[in-house]
């Protein structure tokens, strides 16, 4: 029983360490690891002009402004599971099914699982669209990015953040965006195109999956929705995820067969629980990027 906690021990390492690898809505998105099943935050509202300056004359009375605390949730309640049945002959006789295999292959679904489910959160977000090949902010028109209109595009993400007095979270978070590998190709287009040594380098090198150029950190998926990317502050999306069964694996020998009997084999099973919230505070500096190259 010791040797199999242990062997089971190791073989949950490289669950771990699958998961642990780079992944954009780890970069992109603020990620709470809980057991609680609602986790609630407030922020507060600019109603009664909060904050606002007014003026003050010496010996005069005056009314001080209302604060309005707004509560909201995010909810750990959506669940998906990767589980495999092998019969025990086969898992004896094959090597591509050890154990190491296993773990690895689950710990990469899940991963792909979450990142598909946050880049599916485009509706929350901000629009930016492509009128007349010009990026247009609150505009849902679907139109490919390109290697002449891919700096508009990051130009246009501070220009309103800013706007939406965000600079100092562009100087604490940074802006990204998470595009698919065609609209990918071509921010190394630009950057081959452009500058000096810089330019040397992306011709040499080409860019890496993860780059920060043109005052945005760039990060490429095959997992966007059809027409959407996703853009704006890091981590102000925020992403919840259970604890307690992330990067877990259960074995259940001996299964229910389909006539009522057992089967001679064992089940691998391991889920993830997770939740979204787009902060109200923030939902105008995350941007759904209506990109056709997606």
């Amino acid at each position: 029983m010791a040797n199999t906690i242990t062997v089971e021990t190791i073989y949950e390492k490289v669950m771990q360490d699958r998961l642990d690898e780079p992944q954009n809505w780890k970069e992109m998105c603020s990620v709470e690891m809980t057991n609680d099943q609602v986790i609630s935050s407030t922020y507060i509202s600019t109603t009664g002009g909060w904050a606002a300056d007014a003026a003050l004359t010496r010996g005069t009375a005056f009314d001080p402004t209302d604060v309005v605390q707004t509560a909201e949730t995010l909810t750990i309640s959506t669940g998906r599971h990767v589980t495999t049945y092998f019969d025990f002959g086969d898992l004896l006789q094959s090597p591509w099914t050890t154990e190491n295999e296993i773990y690895a292959r689950a710990g990469a679904r899940l991963g792909e699982r979450l990142e598909t489910a946050v880049l599916a959160r485009h509706g929350s977000w901000r629009n930016i669209g492509l009128v007349a090949g010009v990026w247009t902010d609150n505009n849902a028109t679907a139109g490919a990015a390109t290697a002449s209109n891919i700096d508009d595009l990051a130009r246009l993400m501070r220009q309103i953040v800013r706007e939406q007095s965000g600079q100092e979270l562009i100087q604490s978070n940074g802006i990204g965006g998470v595009l698919d590998p065609i609209s990918f190709s071509f921010v190394e287009a630009f950057a081959q195109a452009n500058g000096f040594e810089s330019a040397d380098d992306a011709l040499k090198k080409g860019l890496a999956p993860q780059v920060h150029y043109l005052g945005v950190t760039w990060y490429v998926s095959n997992l966007n929705a059809a027409d959407h990317a996703f853009g704006g502050i890091r981590k102000a999306e925020r992403l919840g995820i259970l604890k307690g069964t992330f990067g877990k694996m259960h074995k259940f020998p001996g299964i229910a067969g389909t006539s009522g009997g057992i089967q001679s084999g064992i089940a691998y099973h391991t889920r993830a629980d997770y939740g979204h919230l787009t902060p109200t505070s923030l939902a105008q500096v995350v941007f759904d990027i209506n990109d056709s190259n997606s």
